[in-house]
């Protein structure tokens, strides 16, 4: 059997990697509708880092922005590596947190 020729293994990896983001930005979406409906429903104005966040996977602006989705997909695996696990009472205030992070780290990169 041969072995794939270098371009080929390009590929297969890019094909790889943009799956895992577009499915990463599938979940994130649905998470910025929670996030909104929890805010509504607890009757308080989102802060302007965490709406940032919650408009840039709503209005897919990580299309028009290289790299600013692989930046928030690195914060997530970071999140969830340091953050406590998910427990009822804590999940508003953690999906918020994590939010804010998206929405910092989106203004200092400059995107």
């Amino acid at each position: 059997m041969r072995s794939k020729d270098p371009e080929a293994r390009y590929h297969e990896l890019v094909r790889k990697q943009r799956k895992t983001l577009e499915e990463y930005a599938a979940h994130e979406i649905e998470w910025a509708d929670d996030l909104l409906m929890w805010y509504r429903l607890k009757k308080i104005d989102m802060p302007d880092d965490e709406y940032r966040a919650v408009a840039f996977f709503k209005n897919h602006e990580y299309l028009r922005k290289p790299g600013s989705l692989t930046l928030c997909y690195t914060l997530y695996q970071q999140c969830m590596r340091e953050l406590p696990e998910y427990a009822k009472e804590l999940a508003f205030d953690l999906l918020a947190f994590r939010y804010h992070v998206y929405g910092r780290a989106l203004m200092k990169g400059g995107t």
